[in-house]
């Protein structure tokens, strides 16, 4: 037991020798700086925190701002606060924070404030795009004029969307610029390994060939050689829904991944492997696009009558085993007979 030097009563125990109702009376408990700086991307609007850039409600970040910059007596801990802000200008705004705080078991209240003033800047990111920044060039190419424009501009959304799925947990991937160039699109990225996981991707989803050049373009401030490297995909004819002519047979192209194809025999339905050495053979029948429909008007176990879509005869074709069969199906002539393609 010990008695507070201030108030003379006895106490359990002492704040520099005061109870906590003396300690505390007239004792200003929290403080905040005259003002406080938040830098604001002027040409994306992300918030800068030191080297870091976060994309953040601007209203968020101006009372965000303020609580990082309260401070409390070393004897005090702060349990809450709440915040309001008012705009004195469009760049300048001043928070008041209201702060509950403890103080050896004792629950207590105080109030500072500070100016929040807001400078616009370029974060790197964006200081990097609008000076054209890029360490590699991505090039897709048709491997011939047969290549539609359709499967071009597909692969250019897969490229777009490996970008947008790993700027997310790091900004400083990203498209400088995207041109369409005779016979393609040349798409200019912000990092080598971003270009290469591209083109890695591509080469795996349309069982592409790709071919990588480098180019030393000079040294980094620590004396290293710094290179752009071109990352060329060059696409094939062949589109999964197409259907191939491979081996002398007719096949409906299913699936296409790094090891290869999968297609299934318009013959007997039957579906094979096919190795990614041997997809350079595959000729492209029919186009999955081009593929026409034709009217079901009646139904047996291993086959269909259908209206020929040409001449609206009555045609049989054969289906898989176990097939569902809607109103129309998928056909492909071939050699003046359709063929069923699932």
């Amino acid at each position: 037991m010990t008695f507070c030097v201030k108030c003379g009563k006895d106490i359990d125990s002492a704040i520099k020798g005061m109870c906590t109702e003396c300690f505390l009376d007239g004792r200003k408990l929290t403080a905040m700086p005259h003002h406080v700086d938040v830098k604001i991307c002027a040409n994306c609007g992300d918030i800068g925190y030191g080297e870091r850039w976060v994309t953040k409600d601007l209203q968020e970040a101006i009372e965000d701002a303020a609580v990082d910059s309260l401070s409390a007596i070393k004897e005090a801990k702060v349990i809450d606060v709440k915040v309001s802000s008012s705009e004195q200008e469009p760049s300048t705004h001043v928070v008041v924070v209201d702060s509950t705080l403890n103080i050896d078991g004792c629950i207590a209240e105080d109030t500072s404030a500070t100016i929040v003033r807001l400078k616009n800047t370029v974060c790197k990111r964006c200081s990097r795009q609008l000076g054209n920044y890029y360490e590699a060039i991505l090039q897709i190419r048709a491997g011939s004029k047969d290549v539609s424009q359709r499967t071009m501009r597909e692969a250019l959304r897969k490229a777009e969307n490996i970008v947008d799925n790993q700027s997310v947990s790091n900004r400083q991937l990203f498209i400088t610029k995207t041109e369409e160039v005779q016979g393609g699109i040349d798409v200019y990225l912000s990092s080598i390994s971003l270009g290469k996981a591209i083109a890695k991707d591509l080469s795996d989803s349309y069982c592409a060939e790709t071919k990588e050049a480098s180019k030393l373009v000079g040294k980094t401030s620590d004396g290293q050689d710094m290179y752009r490297v071109t990352y060329l995909v060059r696409l094939p004819d062949f589109h999964v829904g197409d259907v191939i002519q491979f081996e002398e047979r007719y096949f409906k192209l299913n699936r296409v991944s790094g090891n290869g194809a999968k297609v299934i025999d318009l013959m007997n339905f039957r579906e094979r492997a096919v190795k990614r050495s041997d997809t350079p053979s595959f000729k492209v029948h029919e186009r999955s696009e081009d593929l026409k429909e034709a009217t079901v008007i009646s139904k047996g176990q291993k086959e269909v009558q259908v209206l020929d879509p040409m001449n609206y005869s009555a045609v049989d074709i054969s289906i898989p085993e176990g097939a569902e069969v809607g109103d129309t199906v998928k056909v492909a002539r071939i050699d003046d007979a359709l063929y069923y393609v699932p």
